[in-house]
């Protein structure tokens, strides 16, 4: 059996796609490289689902569904966070904001991570102005 992410985060951690991210970092911290990580929580993850024919990579014309984001996850995965992290940056001398989905791809629909987070947040003041 090949290793997979996603498969079973637990209900503790279980929120709403946040848990993956920290599914990578653990097995990270496992030992296991980066890249392989990758590996593990797309390809492996698809060819389970029985998606062969998805897990062959980005190709003209093919099927892709695409988080691009602004910086390396290679170098930290919680770049891949929404809303991106805070970090120290030597250069400006202070803490920055860094990283973030900057683009979604959906069914080759095009969608801007930033306009989205927007749309949650002002969904989520809407709601709690109603309840009261």
């Amino acid at each position: 059996m090949r290793a997979r992410a996603g498969s079973d985060a637990g209900y503790l951690y279980s929120l709403y796609g946040f848990s993956l991210i920290r599914e990578l970092e653990l097995l990270q911290e496992a030992g296991i490289h980066p890249l392989d990580i990758i590996k593990i929580a797309t390809t492996n993850a698809t060819k389970f689902l029985g998606l062969e024919k998805l897990a062959k990579g980005v190709w003209k014309g093919g099927v892709a569904d695409l988080a691009i984001v602004d910086g390396n996850p290679l170098d930290n995965f919680k770049i891949m966070y929404g809303t991106g992290i805070q970090s120290y940056s030597t250069d400006e001398g202070k803490v920055v904001q860094r990283g973030g989905v900057r683009w979604t791809i959906k069914d080759g629909i095009v969608f801007d991570g930033k306009s989205l987070l927007r749309d949650v947040e002002d969904y989520v003041s809407k709601m709690k102005e109603e309840k009261g």
